[in-house]
């Protein structure tokens, strides 16, 4: 059940799942030749990566059983050993169809689970396309066609802030580990960071080869904060940080991750501070949303301040009073919202 905040508000939480997603092209040269194989014959792609897994697709030009001959047929394969299976969604399509029609495939996909070097009994499309279609379509060119597989793995779940998952929709990452072990190990590093010195934009000096004795020095950053920067850039992962500590953290990433462009940086500390609104802390985020341009963050303060109790009591904070010197159109926004109560 869920229970009530200040203003009477009902709290809520969301399950999000943990994903990572991709797309493989498999162009099929010389169809006319592939036609030749007898039903239930494959031929295998090359294998390719996708969301931290390696794949191949098998492609049956006659169907891949005599109760689909008059089709193509193909099938997902996890062409890799692994310790647990591997939970994913995936779905085909030739190439050149819309992408909103082949997202909302994969989103009504089901998942299913792959093991060791094989496929999923449910993964079969053993009816892609019926082989007189194919013929007959505008996408078999030059006795060629691509087919476009997309996959979603699902690595796992975790619990988040509804607010957070309504407002703010980080990508995925994909980096690797390797990164962030040549960080730690500091091996082949040939430029030094001096923090809270001098004033220099970090790609500044550097993209010019203008780096004094390998340093490039940066103000206006604490060394933590500026480490975690770096972090991210090595492994798309932040650091641990103190639960007492991570509102006022991510709020300082948010300005690094603004001031570098790093936009998926920037959308992880929006969607760690939807978490963090309250009436303590409301005007100061919202204020920080509206200066770097942080849409989601700004309509999750705006959805916290729509409850009239929550507005009051934000209204008498000193935070309220700091908005209203540097922005006086939120300022007049939320007194337009307090007079609508």
């Amino acid at each position: 059940m869920a229970s009530s905040g200040v203003g009477g508000k009902p709290s809520r939480s969301a399950i999000v799942a943990d994903t990572a997603s991709g797309h493989h092209f498999l162009t099929i040269h010389g169809y006319s030749c592939t036609k030749n194989l007898p039903t239930g014959e494959k031929i295998s792609s090359r294998p390719f990566t996708v969301g931290g897994h390696r794949w191949r697709i098998d492609y049956y030009p006659n169907g891949s059983s005599s109760a689909v001959a008059d089709y193509v047929s193909l099938s997902l394969i996890l062409d890799e050993d692994v310790a647990a299976a591997v939970k994913a969604k995936h779905c085909f399509c030739l190439s050149g169809e819309a992408e909103k029609i082949q997202a909302a495939r994969l989103t009504s996909s089901s998942v299913v689970t792959f093991s060791s070097r094989r496929s999923c009994f449910y993964n079969w499309y053993s009816t892609f396309i019926r082989r007189e279609d194919l013929q007959k379509s505008k996408n078999l060119q030059n006795d060629s066609f691509t087919v476009r597989c997309d996959i979603l793995v699902v690595h796992g779940y975790r619990a988040q802030d509804a607010a957070a998952a309504a407002f703010v929709s980080v990508p995925p990452c994909d980096l690797r580990g390797d990164l962030g072990k040549l960080l730690e190990a500091e091996k082949g590093a040939d430029v030094v960071f001096e923090v809270g010195v001098f004033a220099a934009e970090l790609f500044g000096p550097m993209k010019e080869g203008k780096v004094e004795s390998g340093i490039v020095r940066v103000e206006d950053m604490e060394a933590e904060v500026f480490k975690a920067l770096l972090r991210f850039v090595y492994t798309g992962l932040l650091p641990e940080m103190r639960k007492e500590e991570e509102d006022v953290t991510c709020q300082h990433l948010l300005v690094a991750a603004d001031r570098y462009g790093m936009d998926r940086l920037k959308l992880i500390c929006e969607e760690k501070l939807c978490e963090y609104i309250d009436v303590s802390t409301a005007a100061t985020i919202l204020l920080l949303a509206e200066q770097h341009h942080c849409e989601g963050l700004k309509k999750a303060c705006f959805d916290f301040l729509a409850a009239p109790t929550n507005l009051r009591a934000t209204v008498a904070t000193d935070g309220l009073q700091h908005l209203s010197v540097s922005c006086p159109s939120l300022m007049v926004k939320l007194m337009a919202m307090s007079l609508g109560h």
